[in-house]
C-alpha cells in the first residue's frame, strides 16, 4: 500500500468515526427529549373522569339569539378641546338596536370586496 491509499483510508475512518459520534448525539437528544416529556406529563394532572366533563343547562342547549347590534357612539370633542388617543378611549362595546330590521346591501352587490358582483349602479 502506498502511503496516499493510507492517508485516504486513515481519513475515511476519521470521517466514519465522526459520523458514528454525531449519530449517537443525535440519538441521546431525541432519548433525552422523550424522558423530559414523560416527566412533564407524569406531574400534569389526571384527565378528567367522564362524571367530571360538563353537561349541558337544565333547561337545554343554548339557543341562538339573532338581534341587530349599534355602537356606542365615541364622544364628542367641545369646541376647542384636545382630540382624544387611542390610548384614552375605553373598549367600544355595543347595544341591541331598536331596529329590527336586517341591514342589506345594495341592490346588484355582493357586500364583499371582490365579491364578484356588480356593484351598486
Amino acid at each position: 500500500m502506498s502511503t496516499a491509499q493510507m492517508q485516504l483510508a486513515a481519513a475515511s475512518g476519521l470521517l466514519s468515526l465522526v459520523l458514528f459520534v454525531v449519530a449517537m448525539g443525535v440519538l441521546a437528544l431525541l432519548a433525552g427529549g422523550f424522558w423530559m416529556n414523560s416527566r412533564i406529563k407524569y406531574r400534569e394532572p389526571p384527565r378528567p373522569r367522564p362524571e367530571e366533563q360538563p353537561h349541558l343547562p337544565p333547561e337545554g342547549a343554548v339557543r341562538e339569539i339573532r338581534e341587530n347590534r349599534e355602537p356606542d357612539e365615541i364622544p364628542h370633542i367641545p369646541k376647542g378641546g384636545r382630540p382624544l388617543t387611542p390610548y384614552e378611549l375605553t373598549n367600544m362595546h355595543t347595544r341591541p338596536s331598536a331596529s329590527k330590521d336586517r341591514p342589506r346591501w345594495s341592490k346588484g352587490s355582493s357586500g364583499s370586496f371582490g365579491g364578484g358582483g356588480l356593484g351598486a349602479h
